[in-house]
């Protein structure tokens, strides 16, 4: 047992050279203590050369036991280390003192009691003492106060033991030698104090080094055993070398051994934070005391009538009664601790869905009885799922305690946050309407700047959506005002909003609109649920596979010529009844279950083809495609759409890419480095929706970028509000500096189209413009098939706009 545990310590600590003489001394321990048992009890020897052999084969015993206690402190750090160094100068101490006695017996030839070997042998239970006391305990739930109480426990019936069997007998002897008597008190006493030392440091040791913790612990069991039996027979003048009590240090001397070798094995492993105390922690402290009752039951009634048994058996009582109230109060604590995380998200700290279940059930239960107001949040974070995706599990863990952080200072004392599971959180409010968008609201605002995690500057939007419980409606369910907050809130997530979205009946409307548009005749539950969920993203898995999305282009118009000067690649999904559906309503889909990817390489892909096309009919137009923000860190990306440009024949000014400045886009080193492949690759890179993230500018500044296409929402107030013009006129101001193209988007009226040209923007994409057309009809536009250009432009004709093509 002892040979395996030393050579599986690797040659890497520079220690490879000296494990196989390790071993060997290991071995030959072992087999010197099998022959010294099998010649203490087996009585072949006898006089002077059994008083021989017993004394070097202790020797031989102990000097491995030094080494192995001196080798697991070298290998190990902190206070772990220090715990062996002591044992080592204990273990050293006593092979010192057996030296000596040594000495003594044979070549002296008297028997050396008391003598110098004795205080070399005393220095072996403060060695070990020490060590005890300087092994680090494992985070465990027991109070200092409960193992306080387990060591009065244990060292009170130790002593009832040692009292009555050791302690009494020699406090009454007739000791001539006051010196020799109180070193025979010295060693039952000191054993007392290490039994009681090892017995708590095993109670409070949960972890990996219990084995040798236990090992040492039987090892100074032996020991103990051995000392207090020595005790007694040198004060009754019965003890000499080779009696049966010398196989107690010879296994001790084993075990602390085979512990120390245990405990330099382990040093690699990790230790658990917090581990739940072991069994040793209920039987230990009651293994003395019913040792003690047995032994008490044994004596003489008017041996128990002294007072150091009265004291201590009153003592005894006493403290096993408080530490039974300990252990009931701590269970009592733990019991209630365990009920609460049975209620609460074990991540983020927060409620629940069974403790919101309950509180939204009582908060109806009062709206129904009372006519109390109240109000839930529907909460649910944005594409979520890029964050485990691309920058793993544990920063997506990290978003989810920094979202519930800043929900928590959103609401007020009285209301409820709960995550409900994944990154779907509710919270419940109680009051009016008022008091809940003043609640969603501050959720939005708490958004707006950005997580830090691990290096990564992430920003999340949610989308929100609130449903009321007015007194007006006193036969509303709990599970109808929740899933009235679902519908708003995925009404704000089809549209983007950022703001909070009411709950109204159109919405219900809508929604069943929308799922029948989708389903059909099967069409599911209101609120397109779970299961409508499932439906849909099987169709659109189905849909990817067989290739069955489509691409419309809608062209981008040089404003100062009225010259189509490109297309944008937008994504199409038909449906079996003729429908089209838009991107916003499966793309979250897309996002959501990681297939992005797929979509991506086939937008690639059709789009090139359909430029291939085009060139070939004589049309050589650049087409711009959409890309993932976070596909920007892939660094084989250019290689890819080179590759792809390379199969089409086409040049690479064909292609241009544009990334949603909405997402979140980490501007890594790797991201600026694919940014930069690409553009030496002759490929143009637009920011697409500016202006509709927290650091647009920063991307000005940080990214190599050729064009700046303005978000809709940034282009849409600078009809009616002069401050919104003169931000755009800034920012396209900025853009020229830094010789960027700026294009807008989303422009829907003559007004905005002249604002726009007015404010020095050069390309412009939206209805007034030109709607997306397909593929096939993109010749056509270019060459003037499908009609003139918009009223007011250079070289048009009145009425001869494209809107409604």
């Amino acid at each position: 047992m002892l040979t395996p545990a030393v050579n599986m310590v690797p040659a890497a600590d520079g220690e490879g050279a000296t494990m196989p003489k390790a071993s060997r001394v290991a071995v030959g321990a072992v087999v010197v203590f099998v022959v010294f048992v099998v010649v203490i009890l087996s009585g072949w020897l006898h006089g002077p050369t059994l008083t021989v052999v017993d004394d070097f084969a202790l020797l031989a015993l102990a000097i491995p036991a030094v080494a192995f206690s001196a080798l697991a402190a070298r290998s190990l750090w902190g206070r772990r280390r220090l715990a062996w160094a002591s044992m080592t100068v204990g273990l050293l101490g006593w092979t010192v003192g057996e030296a000596i006695w040594t000495v003594y017996e044979v070549h002296l030839h008297q028997p050396p009691f008391p003598s110098i070997a004795d205080v070399a042998f005393l220095v072996m239970p403060v060695g070990a003492c020490a060590a005890l006391l300087l092994l680090p305990a494992e985070h465990t739930s027991q109070s200092r106060a409960r193992l306080f109480l387990d060591g009065v426990i244990m060292a009170g019936s130790l002593f009832l033991v040692s009292w009555v069997t050791i302690l009494h007998p020699l406090y009454q002897s007739d000791a001539p030698d006051q010196l020799g008597f109180v070193i025979s008190l010295a060693y039952p006493l000191s054993d007392i104090v290490i039994l009681t030392v090892a017995g708590v440091a095993l109670v409070r040791s949960t972890g990996q080094h219990r084995l040798s913790l236990i090992l040492l612990t039987a090892g100074l069991a032996c020991f103990a055993l051995a000392d207090s039996a020595f005790a007694y027979l040198t004060a009754t003048d019965s003890y000499s070398s080779g009696n049966v009590i010398d196989i107690g240090w010879a296994a001790g001397l084993l075990f602390i051994s085979v512990a120390a070798s245990a405990a330099h094995e382990s040093k690699r492993k990790r230790r658990n934070s917090f581990v739940l105390p072991g069994w040793a922690s209920v039987w230990l402290p009651y293994t003395p005391l019913l040792v003690a009752g047995v032994v008490a039951a044994a004596q003489p009634v008017p041996d128990l009538k002294s007072r150091p048994v009265l004291i201590v058996a009153s003592i005894l009582v006493v403290t096993v009664l408080g530490r039974q109230f300990l252990a009931v109060k701590e269970n009592r604590l733990l019991v209630a601790t365990v009920a609460d995380q049975a209620l609460h998200d074990p991540l983020t700290g927060l409620a629940n869905r069974a403790l919101f279940s309950d509180r939204l059930g009582h908060a109806m239960h009062l709206h129904e009885r009372e006519g109390l107001s109240l109000a839930v949040l529907a909460v649910d974070l944005n594409e979520f799922k890029l964050v485990n995706d691309h920058l793993g599990h544990l920063v997506g863990d990290d978003l989810l305690v920094g979202v519930a952080q800043r929900l928590r200072h959103c609401v007020r004392p009285g209301d409820t946050v709960a995550r409900l599971g994944g990154d779907e959180f509710s919270i419940l409010v109680e009051g009016g309407n008022d008091v809940a968008e003043l609640v969603g609201n501050r959720v939005v605002e708490a958004f707006e700047e950005p997580f830090v995690l691990n290096g990564h500057e992430l920003l999340m939007r949610p989308s929100v959506g609130l449903a009321l419980a007015e007194s007006d409606e006193p036969d509303l369910t709990a599970d109808e005002l929740l899933q009235r907050a679902d519908t708003a809130m995925y009404s704000a997530k089809r549209s983007r909003a950022r703001v909070v979205q009411t709950y109204s009946p159109e919405m219900q409307l809508l929604t069943e609109v929308d799922d029948k548009m989708l389903f059909g005749p099967t069409a599911p539950p209101p609120g397109l649920g779970a299961a409508g969920s499932i439906q849909l993203l099987g169709r659109l898995r189905a849909a990817i596979d067989e290739a069955a999305l489509t691409l419309a282009y809608q062209p981008k118009f040089d404003l100062q010529t009225g010259r189509i000067v490109g297309v944008e690649a937008l994504l199409r999904w038909p449906q079996p009844d003729g429908s089209v559906l838009a991107p916003e309503a499966f793309l979250p889909l897309v996002r959501r279950h990681g297939l992005m990817g797929s979509v991506t390489q086939m937008v690639i892909s059709r789009a090139l083809e359909d430029a291939s096309k085009w060139r070939r009919a004589g049309v050589d137009i650049p087409v711009a495609v959409n890309l993932f923000a976070p596909s920007m860190a892939n660094v084989g990306l250019p290689a890819t759409i080179t590759q792809a440009l390379a199969d089409h024949g086409l040049p690479p000014s064909a292609l241009a890419v544009e990334i949603t400045e909405e997402l979140f886009l980490d501007s890594t080193e790797r991201t600026r480095l694919v940014l930069n492949e690409l553009r030496r690759n002759g490929i143009r890179i637009a920011i697409d929706d500016f202006g509709s993230g927290y650091s647009a500018l920063s991307y000005l500044r940080d990214l190599p970028i050729d064009e700046v296409k303005l978000d809709r929402s940034f282009i849409a107030p600078i009809a009616a509000d002069d401050r919104a013009a003169a931000v755009v006129r800034a920012v396209v101001g900025l853009a020229h500096v830094l010789d960027l193209t700026v294009v807008v988007e989303g422009v829907e009226d003559a007004e905005t189209a002249a604002l726009v040209r007015e404010l020095g923007c050069g390309v412009g994409q939206g209805y007034f413009y030109g709607v997306p057309v397909p593929a096939d009809q993109v010749p056509g536009l270019v060459t003037g098939g499908l009609g003139g250009l918009p009223s007011g432009w250079p070289g048009s004709t009145p009425g001869a706009g494209v809107k409604g093509c």
